[in-house]
């Protein structure tokens, strides 16, 4: 399993970043600091293989954050996840070997696709040599595929952020209302998961009325 530290100074973030890390059994165990320096400071003492890390919070940002690390000789990988996306940001975090730079906010497959980014890197450089076919698809993966016309990452990791704190199946309706959307709109996006098989739609017959879908995230 690949050991992951996130930095981030807003605590609803890291709890999210975090369950979407804990999704993944490639990895544990995760550590969250909230003070960049004391991320440092374990860093420096513990091996890490991945750092997710925030660009804006006290202390030091991120770009300062990242310098020190490399300054101190620490490998970790790094995936940006921020409101920071200015050209000459992302040009300065990228010469300091940034594996990849989400921009908030942003869907739980676009992070998934970020996780799948690193174990490929990982994977093929245990290898020892790499052929000109495994170099191709290190540097130079195709980019993340993007939504249908007229949806948006918000508007997507709204109402999967809905179905992931429900305790039970939960109808459009009931989403539409938890996400401040119309039914018509979760339809559609509900419709996207389901094909996608991030999520799973199944008759309810026990309403006391009309049987009708409920959905759930996919496992």
């Amino acid at each position: 399993m690949y050991s992951v530290v996130i930095v981030e100074d807003d605590p609803i973030i890291t709890e999210l970043n975090r369950r979407y890390v804990e999704k993944d059994g490639r990895f544990g165990p995760i550590q969250c600091f909230a003070a960049p320096r004391a991320a440092l400071d374990w860093l420096r003492r513990h091996p890490a293989d991945l750092v997710i890390l925030d660009f804006y919070m006290p202390q030091m940002n991120g770009l300062e954050f990242l310098r020190a690390v490399r300054a101190a000789g620490i490998e970790a990988d790094v995936i940006m996840i921020t409101a920071a996306n200015d050209a000459a940001t992302v040009e300065a975090l990228t010469r300091l070997g940034v594996l990849d730079y989400l921009v908030k906010p942003f869907a739980y497959e676009r992070f998934r696709r970020a996780l799948d980014a690193f174990c490929l890197r990982r994977q093929a450089m245990r290898g020892g040599s790499l052929d000109q076919q495994a170099l191709d698809s290190l540097l130079h993966a195709a980019p993340p595929a993007a939504l249908p016309k007229g949806m948006q990452p918000q508007t997507l990791e709204r109402v999967t952020a809905c179905l992931r704190g429900a305790p039970r199946p939960l109808t459009c309706e009931e989403i539409a209302a938890a996400a401040g959307l119309s039914a018509v709109t979760v339809r559609r996006y509900m419709a996207y998961l389901v094909e996608r098989r991030q999520a799973a739609g199944e008759m309810d017959y026990e309403t006391g009325g009309r049987p009708c879908v409920v959905y759930r995230l996919a496992e």
